[in-house]
């Protein structure tokens, strides 16, 4: 036997191989056949396929030298071996030879008889292209021994034979199967196997005889012959033959071969071939079925394919998988469920919670909404029946390589932000959107998408960032408030530090407090720094340097252009140091300054610009605005570096109308270039410009009666009005500013004050062209529609009439009667006339239906609303009737009562007629409104911006009240009512309001003018007030009249008093007095400290008491406070006029929260509670808190404002009453008012178990004695009822009454108590008691019965109840109840029993 090559052998052993293989004459294993010569000639078929001789290569006939480089002579085919070509024969001869003439070949053309053809018309199709052909077709057609031919050949051949082959069209009808047959596709493979095969669709040809053997070219016809005699001998024999035969052919057979031809694997294989087969005559088209969608299986499901029911369907898939498609070798089924339809759509209701999906214009979609596949909306793999895409799909999306998938999903999230932040989703989601999208790393996402390379995906990222931070209306709700009274002043949107303290206390350890809160706070990372608050977060990504790029060197769509700029006034908005952070960003400014603020650029057309670069842009200007707003020093910068002035007087010197731009560009454009140059004045700053384009203020100024009378009103048209009248307040505002002293507490100190160039001589013209404007504006009033669109117009007019006469009166070179007059004829022929109008009425009825604080709903917080990104976003703060809508009546009123004080001040006859205004029904039921108890609005960023501006109305209108109360107090009306609200107003005022603060505690609080009550019989209804209520006959001298009457007298000490211990900061106060006072050059900005709380507490009229406690607590020495008894007298006297005069000041602090501060009293030092006008105040004090009514609100076990533990309170208490009280009746009484029953039990367990030695001091009798002060305030029964059932608590009475600790001539009132209790307790026969407290009673009872006292022993077994009128406090039986005495007598004779048997 010959052997194989192996690897590693040469070509000599190859050739010994051969020659071996040669020698022995053996058949070869491959025929080799060569084709004949295509030119013809003979070819030689008995010639032997392989010559015994190879073919040997020499190298003797190649030349010695190579060839040289010259073109290939043109190659010649190759004769064949049969055929050679003559050497030196012609080609051109030899075709000539051969060559016959054109008649010899048309002459043998003979015509087909096609009479009887039938003619086959092109079958109608319903598609414009024929079908695309298929590569599973390729085989189809293919004959064995067709070759290779190409796949047009293929389609052109079976196109032929199908026309050739298929018959006319008609039905065809397929034949019943006989019986046995109908079963067969309810049985199973293996079944199936057993069964008789005749009448089924698997023998209607041979199978297993093919015929591929016979060497005939008859071989099908062979095979047909041997399977119909197959088929024949299968019919002849019985069926119990056929059986038995194939029991013997599977004894034969491998039972292994068996079991796989038998498998289900194998059965559905050989099923999806003869499918295939059947379908490919008819071409790629598959039949529809009606069957029911599969269910997929679910990922938790495990695959149990061995398992399956064979009987079961195949998966319905909308194409049959063929093995000759690429990679389709190996169906597996299970990777194509995505193929098939989707599953059905549950329409049941559920109560589950649903992932929330999504469309792609952000709308959130039903859970049983149906919609269609092509919309784009069902390729996710969860929940598949399912439209919409999740927020996890889309946050996938996002990472996608795919460019415009990127793009789509921020497209689609950008959609979602901007719809939840505007509320849409309502209640329909759990939970934030926006909080779910912070946790995710949404912020981080949009900053790597900003530094993509693809520009779709860089502008829906930047669209994306606007909408999470530019909250809807934020803008425009700032913008249309810019020109109303302080309206240019805003909060900074940054959170409060309170919120991130808040925070982190829920989140980081104690450790890591301490290290955030060390110098390195600045090396935070900005993950942490996003947590607390978004746009530091942004800001340490370096956002600004990429934003910067991408307007500087992208050139990006007018669109995004717009989204940068709206990001960027966004970060501006934040605080003083993101707008400094923006300002110092390398080339920013300077690339917005030159590339969207030119001084020349091409005319735009209306509509959609293709580009924003080299074209001035209101955005820009609006951002050099915002920047301008937050400090003094970026004003001076913007001014300075950027050539700022040059583009304002570019701007200002065209009218909208004449620039080469679309109007409403141009208009705000011209707005925010009005607003940009009030910033600066408001510092003081460009009045430079004044002089060289007051004739272009002056044209605009005289356009405006024109403007006005246009209907209807443009509102764009009516905010550049409005700026232009703020901006000439401004400037006239600067010609009374001085030159302030340099003091180290200005905030504004760092920048060089400047006197202003402004003279009045310059601007005294101006009044008699606004004055104008105002009366034709308010002849609009009485038409609400026309009123509403002239917008803020009547504001600005009358804030500038106010500017006017207040620079005026101060001009020192100006006769003073001059504004005097001018001052009356306005009054009597503008102000006064208007005061009378019907419509003016309308306005001040509407206050209430508009006042945020009397609608809390109005500040309700938006649902999406984050602590770390602030905004001014609210669900109700752009409602037509609030106090930001088009029907609010807050601006022009609140503007009109600034013009009535500034006259008022100036000109003191005028007063008296001015303040007729408020005398107004609808003003005085907004003030009572304003003071009736109700829930405080939520506090927000909106409702801090709408509550400043509503302060601002009550403020302006409480200090024209005492103007005229002042001027005219006989004449003075609803005084109370105004002391009220202004004691209201003094605890809202929020931060910025320092001097609003200052003067109503300097003018308004303590202005006796306030106080009607002092005469007119308030003081003696106070003393007889307390002899009803108390049923006591106090002396005169010290009653409660007369303790008011002192007090109002002691007025401006009080005064002083407060406005010592309730002082603001310094460098606050000096701000906000510069800015209400027009003190140009003293403003440090127009950013407004964070709106944290408050400026004062609710509770300030206790401010000196606790300031008294704290520096007591805090003193090194030891020694008190320096006037400690004055203080503390005055803020006890202001406490006891608000107690009895003013009580709603008080309603926001608890009575517990009262009682702790009285307690601060005593704990002061030793000596002040024995002052005797303190203990006559601290005594009536009490007494107006033991009254029933406020009884029941006396709350101890709730968290008290300003107060962290009240038993730790009541613990110093107790220890300091047992070291100085020498058993102060006063001070008992404090003591014993939180032992009452329905307090905490610590309380008590406090004094009977770690004070006990406070007993013997605890003389308070039950009873009045010769001391007015000496009497328990309240009832004993609060003492005694319920019964006590703390356990310890008893033992610890018990103990006490039986050493002797609590005796009745010490401590009276808690010797009855304790006595009430323990009686109760040893009696009680509870059987829901356990088994310690039962042995604990018994034990009790049984020391009882052995006490050697005989009088405790006598109280204790025969107490009754409580009676203050006898002296021991309670009444006692004669002789104990028959079930006591029986009980008692069971417990003695068992304790004698016990007794005998242990002797």
């Amino acid at each position: 036997m010959l052997s194989r090559p192996k690897p590693g052998e040469s070509e000599v052993d190859l050739l010994r191989f051969q020659s071996q293989f040669l020698a022995t004459g053996a058949a070869p294993a491959v025929q080799l056949v060569k084709k004949g010569s295509r030119g013809g000639g003979n070819t030689n078929l008995d010639q032997p396929l392989l010559q015994d001789h190879r073919d040997v290569v020499t190298l003797d006939n190649l030349p010695d030298s190579p060839p040289a480089l010259v073109p290939a002579p043109p190659k010649r085919a190759r004769p064949s071996p049969g055929c050679p070509l003559p050497e030196h024969e012609d080609p051109e001869e030899r075709l000539n030879r051969h060559d016959q003439h054109i008649t010899a070949v048309l002459t043998k053309i003979i015509e087909r008889d096609t009479s009887s053809v039938a003619v086959n018309l092109p079958v109608p199709s319903g598609v414009a292209f024929p079908p695309v052909f298929h590569r599973s077709q390729e085989r189809q057609g293919k004959s064995a021994t067709s070759g290779k031919r190409s796949i047009f050949a293929q389609e052109i051949a079976a196109k032929r034979t199908s026309e050739t082959s298929v018959p006319p069209v008609r039905e065809v009808s397929t034949p019943d199967p006989p019986d046995g047959a109908a079963s067969c596709e309810a049985l199973t493979p293996r079944e199936q196997g057993s069964q008789l095969p005749w009448g089924s669709c698997g023998f209607q040809g041979p199978h297993l005889v093919t015929g591929k053997g016979l060497g005939s070219k008859n071989a099908e016809q062979e095979a047909h012959t041997i399977h119909e005699e197959n088929i024949a001998k299968l019919h002849a024999m019985a069926p119990e033959e056929i059986l038995r035969e194939q029991q013997q052919l599977l004894a034969q057979l491998d039972p292994s071969l068996v079991a796989f031809l038998r498998s289900p694997r194998h059965t559905h294989e050989q099923a999806g071939e003869k499918t295939t087969e059947e379908q490919r005559p008819g071409g790629p088209s598959v039949e529809v079925t009606g069957e029911e969608p599969i269910v997929p299986t679910f990922a938790s499901e495990p695959r149990q394919e061995e398992d399956l029911d064979p009987r079961a369907p195949a998966l319905a898939l909308p194409v049959t998988p063929d093995k000759e498609w690429v990679h389709m070798d190996t169906v597996e089924l299970e990777k194509l469920h995505w193929t098939q339809d989707l599953p059905p759509l549950r329409k049941k209701r559920t109560q589950e919670r649903m992932q929330a999906r999504f469309n792609l214009q952000g709308e959130l979609l039903a859970p049983d909404v149906d919609l269609p596949t092509h919309l784009g909306l069902h390729h996710h793999g969860e929940e598949a029946e399912r439209a919409g895409y999740s927020l996890q799909e889309l946050f996938h999306l996002t990472r996608s390589q795919v460019s415009q998938q990127r793009a789509l999903a921020l497209h689609v999230l950008a959609q979602v932000i901007s719809r939840a932040q505007a509320g849409e989703f309502g209640d329909r989601l759990v939970g934030s959107v926006l909080r779910l999208l912070l946790d995710a790393g949404f912020l981080f996402l949009l900053r790597f998408s900003l530094d993509d390379r693809v520009d779709g995906v860089i502008a829906a990222a930047v669209r994306a960032l606007r909408a999470l931070l530019v909250a809807p209306g934020d803008e425009e709700l700032l913008d249309s408030t810019f020109s109303w009274y302080r309206g240019a002043l805003v909060f900074p949107l940054m959170p409060s530090q309170e919120d991130e303290d808040d925070e982190d206390e829920d989140e980081e350890p104690p450790a890591e407090k301490i290290k955030r809160k060390s110098p390195e706070q600045g090396n935070r990372p900005p993950s942490d720094l996003a947590r607390h608050d978004v746009i530091k977060g942004l800001l340490a990504t370096n956002l600004l340097p990429r934003l910067r790029y991408l307007l500087e060197v992208t050139c990006p769509a007018p669109s995004v252009v717009l989204d940068i700029l709206a990001v960027l006034i966004r970060l501006a908005r934040h605080s003083l140091e993101s707008a400094t952070r923006v300002l110092e960003c390398p080339r920013l400014i300077e690339t917005v300054v030159r590339e969207f603020l030119p001084t020349s650029w091409y005319p735009m057309r209306a509509g959609p610009a293709p580009s924003l670069h080299r074209v001035p842009c209101a955005a820009a200007m609006k951002l050099l605005r915002v920047l301008a707003s937050a400090g003094r020093n970026i004003a001076a910068r913007l001014l300075s570096s950027f050539d700022l002035r040059s583009r304002l007087s570019r701007f200002l010197a065209e009218a909208p109308q004449e620039m080469a731009l679309p109007l409403e560009e141009a208009e705000a454009l011209s707005s925010e270039a009005f607003r940009l140059w009030a910033v600066a004045a408001s510092y003081g700053q460009g009045a430079e410009l004044y002089r060289e384009l007051y004739p272009v203020l002056m044209r605009a100024l005289q356009a405006v009666p024109e403007e006005l009378s246009t209907q209807p009103a443009r509102p764009l048209s009516m905010q550049r009005i409005a700026s232009l009248l703020t901006l000439l307040a401004q400037l006239t505002l600067a010609t009374s500013s001085t030159t302030p002293e340099p003091s180290s507490d200005s905030a504004g100190a760092s920048v060089s004050a400047t006197p202003s160039s402004i003279t009045w001589t310059q601007v005294s013209g101006l009044q008699p062209l606004v004055e104008p404007c105002l009366r034709q504006t308010l002849k609009l009033l009485p038409r609400p529609e026309m009123w509403q669109a002239l917008g803020p117009v009547p504001t600005a007019c009358l804030l500038f009439l106010d500017a006017y006469y207040q620079a005026w009166s101060q001009q020192p070179s100006l006769c003073p009667g001059d504004w005097l007059q001018d001052m009356e004829r306005l009054s009597e022929s503008l102000l006064l006339p208007l005061l009378h109008t019907p419509t003016l009425g309308s306005l001040w009825d509407s206050l209430g239906s508009c006042s945020p604080l009397c609608n809390p709903q109005f500040c309700v917080r938006a649902p999406e609303a984050l602590p770390s990104l602030v905004s001014l976003g609210s669900t109700g703060g752009r409602l037509s009737l609030s106090l930001a809508g088009s029907a609010s009546p807050f601006p022009f009123l609140t503007a009109l009562l600034c013009l009535f004080n500034t006259l008022a001040r100036i000109h003191k006859g005028l007063c008296d007629q001015l303040a007729a205004i408020l005398a107004a029904p609808g003003l005085q039921n907004y003030f009572l409104q304003c003071l009736a108890p109700m829930a405080a609005p939520h506090f927000t960023p909106f409702s801090a911006w709408a509550l400043r501006h509503e302060y601002h109305l009550q403020y302006l209108a409480l200090i024209l009240a005492q103007k005229a109360a002042t001027v005219q107090p006989d004449l003075a009306i609803n005084t109370a009512l105004h002391h009220s609200l202004v004691l209201a107003l003094l605890s809202r005022l929020l931060p910025g309001s320092e001097h609003l603060a200052h003067e109503l505690l300097l003018s308004c609080v303590f202005r006796l003018e306030f106080l009607p009550e002092r005469a007119s019989g308030g003081l003696e209804a106070a003393d007889f007030s307390d002899r009803l209520s108390l049923g006591n006959n106090k002396d005169s001298g010290c009653g409660r009249g007369a303790l008011l009457a002192q007090a109002c007298q002691d007025l401006p000490s009080i005064r002083s008093c407060y406005l010592t211990h309730c002082s603001l900061a310094r460098a606050s106060l000096l701000a906000s007095q510069a800015s209400y006072r027009g003190e140009l050059q003293r403003v440090p900005g127009l950013l407004l400290p964070v709106p944290k709380e408050p400026l004062l507490p609710t509770d300030w009229p206790f401010l000196p008491l606790i300031h008294l406690y704290h520096q007591a607590a805090d003193t090194s020495l030891g020694l008190p406070p320096a006037d400690t008894i004055g203080t503390a007298l005055r803020a006890l006297q202001w406490v006891l006029v608000l107690e009895s005069w003013r009580p709603q000041a008080l309603w926001a602090v608890p009575p517990a929260a009262r009682l702790a501060r009285l307690m601060c009293v005593f704990l002061v030092d030793s000596e002040l509670f024995r002052e005797t006008p303190v203990q006559h105040l601290v005594a009536t004090l009490l007494a107006r808190l033991c009254q029933p009514q406020v009884l029941l609100d006396l709350k101890l076990d709730c968290p008290l404002p300003g107060l962290a533990s009240f038993p730790d309170l009541y613990a110093s208490f107790l220890e300091h009453f047992e070291a100085v009280s020498y058993g102060d009746h006063l001070f008992g009484a404090l003591v014993l008012l939180p032992l009452q029953r329905r307090f905490s039990v610590t309380l008590r367990l406090a004094l009977f178990g770690e004070h006990v030695g406070a007993l013997r001091a605890l003389g308070l009798p039950l009873t009045q004695v010769s001391f007015p002060l000496s009497q328990l305030p309240v009832s004993l029964e609060c003492y005694t009822e319920p019964p006590e059932d703390n356990l310890a608590l008893l033992q610890l009475y018990f103990r006490a009454l039986v050493t002797g600790a609590l005796c009745p001539r010490w401590c009276p009132v808690l010797y009855a108590v304790a006595m009430a209790h323990v009686n109760s307790f040893i009696f009680s026969q509870d059987p829901k008691s356990s088994e310690e407290t039962k042995a604990a009673r018994r034990s009790m009872l049984q020391k009882t019965w052995l006490l050697a006292d005989e009088g405790l022993r006598h109280h204790l077994l025969h107490y009754k109840l409580p009676n203050s009128a006898l002296p021991e406090g309670f009444e006692l039986y004669p002789q104990l109840p028959p079930l006591r005495q029986q009980y008692l007598q069971q417990l003695t004779s068992g304790m004698l029993q016990n007794g005998v048997s242990k002797a």
